[in-house]
């Protein structure tokens, strides 16, 4: 692979996988804006590798704590603050699960249009901005119940339509729900840890029925970028919603929409 295309798909995977700003919408310019030839499955799973460190690195307390809980009550101790988000994180992402289990084909048979992906990004971006405007409150991710939890999940199995961003969507419902802007983006990416697991768990489950040769170095330096620039975005994303919210998010949402509808239907 030439180095300028390993820096730009790292880039794409470590911006996009935690910015409410959709993945599927920037990664189908990639193709369509050069003339390198697919990545392969093998390279998405390295840059996933790294997306998964990244913020397994970032939250490393947030995560000692919950497994430290959850091993607590399983050893016959109290259901602690830290124990009840672990279970809060599994329970928020069984529906993107099963849904996306079922629906798999339908999705990537009929649903990777740009037009989809363009009404989407619009649609939900403005969601995001009338949830973040108007219905924000005050309760972090230790202090949302059931309720709360199950609209979070199932509002994740949205993000199977391409253009929705699992992170817009997640942060959309923690907003609905009353969560504040900074615990909103924390169980977003708390929530992200699970998904990537799985989805590259799948993608690694694939590489092994296509044997082909490995370029190491690319991997290697994929896995690398797509972490370090992911850790970034973790770090300074939590930065800008304190300052900003996430209203330029939202306008970068309905733009970008607007001129992938216009650039391949106009």
């Amino acid at each position: 692979m030439e180095w300028l295309q390993i820096v730009v798909l790292a880039a794409v995977q470590g911006l996009t996988e935690f910015l409410p700003v959709s993945s599927s919408a920037h990664l189908i310019l990639v193709p369509v804006l050069t003339t390198w030839e697919d990545q392969g499955l093998a390279f998405d799973v390295a840059l996933h590798v790294g997306s998964l460190t990244a913020v397994m690195i970032y939250f490393r307390k947030e995560i000692k704590q919950i497994v430290s809980g959850s091993l607590g009550v399983l050893s016959g101790g109290e259901m602690n603050r830290d124990a009840r988000l672990g279970l809060w994180i599994t329970v928020a992402t069984l529906p993107v699960c099963v849904i996306g289990f079922l629906l798999q084909d339908i999705i990537s048979t009929y649903m990777r249009s740009t037009l989809i992906i363009g009404i989407s990004l619009i649609g939900f971006g403005l969601l995001l901005g009338y949830a973040d405007y108007f219905k924000r409150g005050t309760q972090t991710e230790y202090q949302i119940g059931w309720k709360e939890v199950l609209i979070i999940g199932f509002s994740q199995a949205l993000a199977l339509i391409p253009g929705t961003s699992r992170s817009g969507i997640s942060m959309t419902a923690a907003l609905m729900v009353g969560m504040s802007r900074e615990a909103a983006a924390r169980f977003s990416f708390l929530l992200s840890i699970p998904v990537i697991i799985l989805a590259g768990g799948l993608e690694a489950m694939k590489l092994l029925r296509q044997p082909q040769a490995i370029d190491w170095l690319s991997l290697l330096a994929g896995t690398l970028l797509s972490g370090v620039i992911a850790y970034l975005c973790i770090h300074y994303f939590l930065v800008v919603i304190k300052k900003m919210g996430m209203q330029p998010f939202v306008i970068y949402r309905v733009l970008f929409g607007a001129w992938l509808i216009w650039f391949f239907h106009f």
